[in-house]
């Protein structure tokens, strides 16, 4: 797992168990069970989520090169070029 999909996955097992708690709530179902139920969901969920967002965003960025799988930076000596 690289870095971005580590940010990625902090963000997506905060918010997305956080929806499935809402969304119970919201249905009126008030147990201890549905709301772990939610949570052990949303984590379990968390991780491929992550790693499908990281994946994209690196397929859409253009300064990244996904066969050496780091970003392309300028050679020594060299500016790196401004978008």
């Amino acid at each position: 797992m690289d870095r971005l999909a580590l940010l990625v996955t902090l963000a997506a097992g905060t918010s997305i168990p956080g929806a499935l708690v809402i969304l119970v709530l919201v249905s009126g179902i008030y147990s201890w069970t549905a709301i772990l139920g939610a949570v052990i969901v949303g984590l379990l969920l968390a991780y491929p989520v992550s790693y499908w967002a990281a994946r994209r965003i690196k397929r859409e960025d253009p300064e990244w090169n996904s066969r050496r799988e780091r970003p392309i930076t300028a050679a020594p000596g060299e500016k790196p070029q401004k978008i």
